[in-house]
């Protein structure tokens, strides 16, 4: 059986990029709720960026450090259907947004060079232990800032029993998509500077070579 990578595509903030990536076949398009990034979008833009999604694309909504207000009251504006926390929230902050406003979490790591497979694991049961909202790990390079750096993390760090639940991020794009597939096997990956031609502005293109050339490593693997 041909395994399926899922795809998410973040930091979209024009109409015509979800149609890209969603005609490409893209499972998740991400948007990005944090005003320091040059990605973000507020939440009247958001809702009406995705009001025209088809079922079963999931709307992810970025949060960085955010208070359960602040989450609350882009939910109510947005379809958002999984929450993705990049900053320092702590496990008890992440459970608690995400039990007020119902909806499940991503919890993305930020792999350091003095971390290592037992780490990764760790960190994960923590999260998963401490309520059901939490979906699972997105591992991204540390860098400075939060997330979108666009650097590779060492990929041998990634147990291979936690690859199949996690999503891969970091430095991805239609280049190394194929290997990343290939040497990790995860549940999913994620981009956003990887299909970009310039900060914060997407380009059609690269999202559906992307997209592409994650599909031929799915391929590829069941010959």
């Amino acid at each position: 059986m041909t395994s399926r990578t899922r795809i998410k595509i973040c930091g979209l903030r024009a109409p015509e990029d979800v149609r890209t990536a969603v005609e490409a076949g893209a499972d998740a398009i991400g948007l990005v709720f944090y005003p320091g990034s040059p990605r973000h979008i507020d939440a009247a833009a958001a809702a009406s960026l995705v009001a025209g999604l088809p079922p079963y694309v999931t709307v992810t909504g970025l949060f960085v450090n955010a208070s359960r207000a602040d989450v609350d009251a882009v939910v109510r504006q947005v379809p958002v259907g999984l929450l993705q926390f990049h900053g320092d929230e702590s496990v008890a902050d992440c459970q608690a947004i995400a039990a007020a406003v119902n909806l499940p979490f991503m919890r993305a790591l930020r792999v350091g060079r003095d971390m290592g497979p037992v780490d990764l694991l760790e960190y994960e049961r923590t999260y998963r232990a401490a309520g059901r909202h939490f979906s699972g790990l997105l591992l991204d390079a540390f860098v400075d800032g939060y997330g979108g750096g666009g650097k590779v993390f060492d990929w041998s760090l990634i147990p291979k029993e936690l690859a199949p639940r996690v999503v891969l991020s970091g430095g991805l794009n239609a280049r190394n998509a194929i290997e990343a597939v290939h040497r990790v096997r995860p549940y999913g990956v994620d981009v956003s500077s990887g299909v970009e031609r310039a900060k914060g502005i997407k380009d059609p293109l690269l999202i559906r070579e992307f997209i592409e050339a994650v599909r031929h490593a799915d391929a590829s693997q069941s010959e």
